[in-house]
């Protein structure tokens, strides 16, 4: 192992970048679809060890951070380019549109996400020590830039290291208690302590044993507390709300014919079908069924100024059965027009009982920032809104008869931690309604999907997911998929609504425990800093 770590420390040049970048392209593996997390037990010893051999010509701590940064930087790199390539999949439904734009956005949205890297990596190295303690010192860099990267500029925490957790339902239980940020300190503590096997064994052995330990203390409780947890929870799809039957529609439309007019009659077509289908003895069509969902702007048009479509709805629901579906709000007001990407909640009447504005919008696809200087130079948004979407008021909970209240997320706005429910009124339950049929048969929906299980772990609170193309799925309080439609599959999903599971508490605390590691951080690499000097 100490040849190992002597070997990358000491590369140079281009062959250091090159590692880097294949250990942040290899990192990429411990998310969905893949969940080998691992992986990270390699690549984030090699990133420390690469980091240990960051220096350049220069003075004092110049000389340290910027060649820390580079190497954040490719790492990040490769990253979020083998993670997020399937983005690319987007600029290819209107090919003649934006498929120029296709390489830039594959190459430019890593090449942008890795300046986060670049600072984490740079401020670890800025508090660097020798020895074992260097180990939260990167802990603390690459979390704290995680966090900021689901928050600067409204946030795109995509893939979070943390997410490596999700590899199982065991490992996952600890959101429960610290949520997905304050995992990705943990997670790197643990998978980068084998870094100090490389050391002189003969320096600070006792620093090298408490890291190890500690990585070791930490791995072993959050397997315990995960098989703590779940030994108390009933077995999968027993315990459910009473009398709330969910019938979920995956109708798998083409997104190149989803927003075209001539399209416009089939697809509601389509839905009505899949509703009404008659899936065995048990389930006659939508008369057996509660609630019925569609996915993010099923409809493909305002559903308010559509008194055929609201009549048709009408005729589909039986007596007690209502529909929750994704559509496009328009608000005229002050001579203007302002659009929404919303969810309708609709009674058997054909009577919009409540509906909820997407908060959170997709920059460049759902608007366009900066849009009077971007769109002189001819740039769009890639949903055909004219203007865009605009942004609703808030997070809140939707009101659905005959069932609990749903916390209403409108596609990436599951991605969120912290930041998925109306803390004034708690919702019963967590509704995503998304459109992954962007992103084709890739890594994308299984990455969107793994995500969203997180936030029913971290709320305590069940999760019903409805996606045009997939994956649509049913999860639990404790992250336990209940049921399943798979990608690009066109059909209906049946189950039962998940109870909530006992209060959680991180639904309390919130990032306090991030804030708590980092303390405990800091106390330890002042003290091995300390001790370093009094030795020299």
């Amino acid at each position: 192992m100490r040849s190992l770590a002597h070997a990358v420390i000491l590369l140079w040049g281009w062959r250091r970048f090159a590692a880097a970048f294949l250990a942040g392209a290899v990192s990429s593996l411990a998310m969905a679809p893949w969940h080998l997390a691992p992986v990270l037990f390699v690549t984030l010893p090699v990133l420390v060890w690469l980091v240990d051999g960051a220096v350049s010509a220069g003075r004092g701590g110049v000389r340290r951070i910027r060649p820390a940064a580079a190497v954040g930087w490719w790492f990040g790199f490769g990253y979020f380019l083998a993670g997020l390539w399937w983005i690319g999949a987007a600029f290819l439904v209107e090919a003649d549109r934006f498929a120029v734009l296709m390489p830039f956005a594959v190459v430019a949205l890593p090449a942008g996400l890795a300046l986060f890297t670049a600072a984490g990596v740079a401020f670890a190295r800025l508090v660097w020590v020798e020895g074992p303690a260097r180990i939260l010192a990167l802990a603390v860099g690459l979390s704290a830039a995680e966090w900021l990267r689901g928050h600067v500029l409204t946030g795109f925490p995509w893939n979070l290291l943390g997410q490596a957790a999700g590899a199982t339902d065991v490992t996952l239980q600890l959101a429960s208690v610290v949520g997905v940020d304050a995992l990705t300190f943990l997670i790197v503590v643990v998978a980068a302590a084998p870094a100090v096997l490389g050391d002189d064994p003969d320096v600070r052995p006792r620093w090298r044993i408490a890291v190890l330990a500690l990585a070791g203390a930490i791995l072993l409780g959050d397997v315990g507390f995960g098989l703590w947890r779940l030994s108390g929870a009933a077995p999968v799809g027993e315990a459910v709300v009473p009398g709330v039957r969910l019938r979920i529609v995956q109708p798998a439309i083409d997104q190149a014919q989803k927003w075209s007019p001539e399209y416009r009659q089939a697809t509601l077509d389509t839905l009505v079908a899949l509703s009404d289908t008659k899936t065995g003895p048990d389930t006659l069509g939508v008369i057996s069924f509660t609630h019925v969902i569609w996915p993010e702007t099923a409809l493909p048009f305002f559903l308010t100024e559509e008194p055929d479509a609201l009549a048709r709805i009408a005729d589909l629901l039986p007596t007690g059965t209502t529909l929750i579906t994704g559509a496009p709000r328009i608000e005229v007001a002050g001579g203007g027009r302002r659009f929404y990407n919303s969810i309708y909640v609709v009674d058997d009447g054909g009577r919009i009982v409540d509906a909820y504005d997407k908060v959170h919008l997709v920059p460049f696809g759902e608007y366009l920032p900066l849009e009077s200087w971007l769109s002189a130079i001819g740039l769009r948004q890639i949903v055909p809104a004219v203007g865009g979407f605009s942004a609703g008021p808030g997070r809140r909970s939707l009101t659905v008869p005959g069932a609990p209240s749903a916390g209403a997320l409108v596609c990436y706005e599951a991605i969120f931690s912290g930041a998925v429910v109306d803390p004034a009124h708690p919702p019963g339950f967590l509704l995503n309604l998304t459109n992954d049929g962007w992103f084709g048969h890739t890594a994308g929906p299984w990455q969107h999907l793994d995500q969203a299980r997180t936030r029913a772990v971290e709320e305590g609170l069940p999760m019903v997911r409805a996606a045009n193309t997939g994956v649509s799925a049913v999860v639990d309080g404790y992250g336990r998929i209940t049921a399943e439609l798979g990608l690009g599959e066109r059909g209906v999903l049946d189950a039962r609504l998940p109870s909530e599971t006992p209060p959680v508490v991180f639904r309390r605390m919130g990032s306090y425990w991030l804030l708590t590691f980092y303390v405990f951080s800091f106390i330890v690499l002042v003290a091995g800093g300390r001790k370093l000097a009094w030795k020299r």
